[in-house]
């Protein structure tokens, strides 16, 4: 088994590309940090770009390298200390597996200065303690797990989408508002993504009296098939599915699964598991069914962002940038990693010195930063400890094409 290593630099050679990160420093300054020297900057993210995750995994690279890309073409970004560089991107496979994600940290962070954007709970939680006791960052990473954003416990972290806590509890509080008795059936991944997602949706729903949990299965991540939990949950003819599955394939099953069982339920769908064009569509989904999830960017796919200015300078610079990874924007994480690459910008023109104690510093300190792609009610803000660089959701259903923003169940 080998770990697949993809340099993407625009604007750079592959040659210079790999000379420049192999380099670290900063040209012989022995106050600079690794990974930055007065040409140009390197990021690393460690993700799955192959197996069953590699879908949403490689959209964590290609948002970034089309921000970062543009950026780059347009001579680079200037930096709070006065110097113009270009930045680096190293992409390394983990294949969603925690052992590679740790070796692939440990074989690179001397000559990283940031590792960003990645993939996965249990995949950056493998090398968390190390880039802690290195003092690296690991930040703006892609995972609702709240335990990087624990700044007293670590100062070198820090997670971007909302803490799965809040996804749930998204959820809850729209079906408790509702005012409709409704029964609920829980399929979760048995591991901190999952129990994140369902302590948020039933804290949520605690003293509701009009929601009832009439059956709650878990699934591990490296299995095949979930036919025997949704057999289950479709004998309850609970109203509404709330289905915390973070698996591709496994989340496009589940829905045929469930119209093979002639279960009609409502279905509430992680941010990261919802994509039309990903999951939906393929699944063959039943729009009358009612799917909704929770988002905090915009969708390529929908028709109200068809001639917006965000989305139509996205999908050039995807398709300009970004081949070597996707130019289809099908899962969120592409427009994620996008808006990443943006907030990195904001850090980088603030840092005074070529130190990653200097970025944390700048990355610490952006407050209601309207990053490309958000949707109207969101923002970054890197300022709150204990919440990651995004904390706002908003509700939608998918109307056949994308999702639309809804107020009620």
């Amino acid at each position: 088994m080998s770990m697949r290593k993809t340099t993407g630099v625009v604007a750079l050679s592959t040659a210079v590309a790999l000379v420049l990160a192999a380099c670290g420093g900063r040209g012989g300054d022995s106050e600079g940090s690794p990974g930055i020297t007065d040409d140009s900057l390197t990021l690393g993210v460690i993700t799955p770009l192959s197996g069953t995750t590699a879908g949403p995994g490689n959209c964590t690279v290609a948002g970034l390298a089309a921000y970062m890309g543009a950026a780059n073409e347009d001579g680079g970004i200037e930096f709070g200390d006065g110097v113009t560089r270009e930045i680096v991107i190293e992409a390394l496979d983990d294949q969603y597996d925690p052992q590679q994600s740790l070796s692939a940290f440990q074989q690179n962070s001397s000559d990283i200065f940031a590792f960003t954007s990645g993939l996965g709970t249990p995949t950056n939680r493998a090398f968390r303690e190390a880039a802690i006791d290195g003092e690296v960052p690991q930040v703006l990473i892609q995972t609702g797990d709240p335990i990087f954003n624990d700044r007293e416990e670590s100062p070198w972290q820090l997670g971007f989408i909302p803490v799965y806590q809040n996804e749930g509890a998204a959820f809850g509080e729209m079906l408790a508002d509702s005012g409709e008795d409704l029964t609920v059936g829980i399929l979760s991944q048995n591991d901190d993504f999952g129990e994140g997602y369902v302590e948020g949706f039933k804290e949520a729903i605690e003293g509701a009296d009009n929601i009832e949990i009439v059956g709650e299965y878990t699934y591990e991540a490296t299995d095949t098939a979930v036919d025997a939990q949704l057999t289950e949950l479709a004998a309850t003819d609970a109203d509404v599915f709330l289905n915390a599955m973070s698996i591709t394939p496994l989340a496009i099953s589940t829905i045929e699964k469930a119209r093979e069982l002639q279960w009609e339920p409502a279905w509430m769908l992680p941010s990261n598991t919802s994509s039309p064009a990903g999951i939906l569509e393929p699944a063959g989904a039943n729009v009358d069914d009612g799917f909704y999830t929770v988002a905090f960017s915009k969708a390529p796919q929908s028709p109200e962002f068809a001639d917006d200015e965000d989305v139509t300078a996205f999908l050039d610079n995807l398709e300009a940038h970004a081949s070597a990874y996707t130019t289809s924007p099908d899962f969120p994480h592409c427009m994620w990693s996008y808006m990443i690459g943006a907030t990195l910008e904001q850090a980088f023109m603030n840092m005074e010195e070529p130190t990653r104690e200097s970025f944390m510093d700048a990355l610490f300190n952006i407050s209601d930063f309207q990053a490309p792609l958000m949707l109207d009610g969101t923002a970054v803000d890197t300022t709150q400890d204990g919440n990651p660089a995004v904390s706002q959701l908003v509700v939608q259903r998918y109307n056949g094409t994308g999702y639309e923003t809804v107020d009620s169940f």
